[in-house]
């Protein structure tokens, strides 16, 4: 499973992105995304968003 990003929650605030220990997300048009292929789904992002804009399912 892939982190997903809400992107009505999501501010591009980078804290996920500085917390992804492959560097699977990146910022792009204020929004972040997420790359499928380099995704550990090992949750970094999810403890770190303030926004509550991603999840593992």
């Amino acid at each position: 499973m892939t982190a997903i990003v809400d992107l009505e929650k999501c501010n591009a605030c980078g804290e996920c992105k500085d917390a992804c220990p492959t560097g699977a997300i990146e910022l792009r048009d204020g929004k972040a995304f997420v790359d499928e292929s380099t995704c550990a789904d090992c949750g970094a992002c999810v403890d770190v968003c303030p926004n509550e804009a991603i999840s593992v399912p």
